[in-house]
């Protein structure tokens, strides 16, 4: 196929799926997003409470230092 042939034969897809327009059932678009009433709107009823890791905050505060950089620490090569 020609280059031509090519490029208005995607044009011509292009188009197609662009003004598409498929019928839809609006009924059963409500019914899948609201879903059965009945059952819990949650999987999970209660979300688990998160751990306390207030004792973990400064554990190692007291050994290392605040600097960054470990330029002390290098060897002279």
């Amino acid at each position: 196929m020609g280059r031509g042939r090519q490029k208005a034969k995607a044009t011509k897809q292009a188009r197609e799926m662009k003004y598409f327009t498929p019928a839809t059932d609006y009924s059963a678009l409500q019914r899948e997003l609201s879903g059965p009433t009945s059952r819990p709107s949650s999987r999970y009823p209660e979300e688990p409470a998160e751990p306390d890791y207030s004792a973990y905050e400064d554990k190692y505060a007291d050994q290392f230092g605040d600097d960054d950089d470990d330029e002390g620490n290098r060897r002279a090569g």
